[in-house]
C-alpha cells in the first residue's frame, strides 16, 4: 500500500465519522425535542383529565340537583343519596356523643 492510499483512506474515515458525528447530534437534538413534546403531551393530558373529573362531579351535582327540584329520572337516586348521608351524620354525631 502507498502513502497516497493510506492517506485517501484516513480522509474517507474522517469524513465518515464527521458525517456520523453530525448525524449523532441531529439524533440527539431530535431526542430532546421529542422529550419536551412527551412532557408537554402526558401535562395537557393530566389537564384533560382533571378537567373531566370536574366536569363529571358538576355533572353528577345538577343531575343530584335535578332529582332533589322534583325530577322523577333521579327520585331513587336522590333518595338513596340523603340516606347514606343522614347514616354518616348519625354516626358523626354518635362518636362525637361518646
Amino acid at each position: 500500500m502507498q502513502m497516497g492510499e493510506l492517506v485517501d483512506i484516513v480522509d474517507s474515515l474522517e469524513n465518515k465519522i464527521s458525517k456520523l458525528l453530525h448525524k449523532l447530534e441531529l439524533l440527539h437534538n431530535t431526542n430532546i425535542k421529542l422529550e419536551e413534546e412527551l412532557v408537554s403531551v402526558k401535562n395537557d393530558h393530566e389537564a384533560t383529565r382533571v378537567s373531566v373529573n370536574e366536569w363529571q362531579e358538576r355533572y353528577n351535582s345538577l343531575k343530584m340537583a335535578s332529582s332533589m327540584l322534583g325530577s322523577d329520572t333521579n327520585k331513587t337516586e336522590a333518595k338513596l343519596k340523603i340516606n347514606t348521608l343522614i347514616r354518616e351524620l348519625d354516626h358523626c354525631i354518635a362518636q362525637l356523643s361518646e
